[in-house]
């Protein structure tokens, strides 16, 4: 038996994601109400300059009223593919162009209230392209060792999921390619 849905209420749309209230019967028969968030999902990017320097980002998250270390990343727009997605937010936000591309993965970050999944991508080979930051973005970009990041991420410096799921793929396939 699968998960049955039984009615589905829009709760609020936002400029980004919808709040949704399903009716739901679980494959156990319980029926139950659920609320999450609808998003129609993201890219990520390890970019890297070359074998040992990533770009990072400080970017200013209202939510948490902070800046925070990332990775480049950003929302799919309407009939995008997922590697345009990153293509466009990596010179948006970063001011670099990449001629090579390879998706590491994909992740669900947070699959207990939302449906969005971001697909994460290695970029190499960077150029320096035109910068052009949504007008609502504060970012601060910043080259930094990937042999640093781990650490960075032990002593609490990097919490955000996506970057560290990004930089754990990225090192996994480094490794890999280093290995044959």
């Amino acid at each position: 038996m699968t998960t049955t849905v039984n009615s589905r209420k829009t709760l609020h749309r936002g400029r980004v994601f919808n709040l949704v209230r399903e009716n739901v019967t679980l494959e156990n028969g319980v029926t139950t109400d659920t609320e999450f968030v609808t998003h129609p999902g993201a890219a990520a990017i390890i970019a890297m300059l070359d074998e040992s320097r990533i770009l990072m980002l400080k970017q200013y998250r209202h939510a948490l009223r902070e800046y925070i270390w990332e990775i480049p990343a950003g929302t799919l727009d309407p009939r995008e593919s997922v590697l345009q997605c990153a293509q466009r937010e990596l010179i948006e936000e970063t001011g670099y162009a990449a001629a090579n591309w390879h998706e590491l993965g994909v992740i669900t970050p947070v699959p207990g209230y939302s449906d969005e999944r971001i697909h994460i991508f290695l970029a190499t080979e960077l150029r320096a392209a035109m910068q052009n930051l949504d007008k609502d973005e504060i970012i601060n970009v910043h080259e930094v060792k990937f042999k640093e990041v781990p650490q960075m991420i032990i002593e609490g410096k990097i919490q955000d999921a996506k970057s560290i799921a990004g930089i754990f793929l990225a090192n996994c396939r480094l490794r890999a390619k280093k290995a044959r």
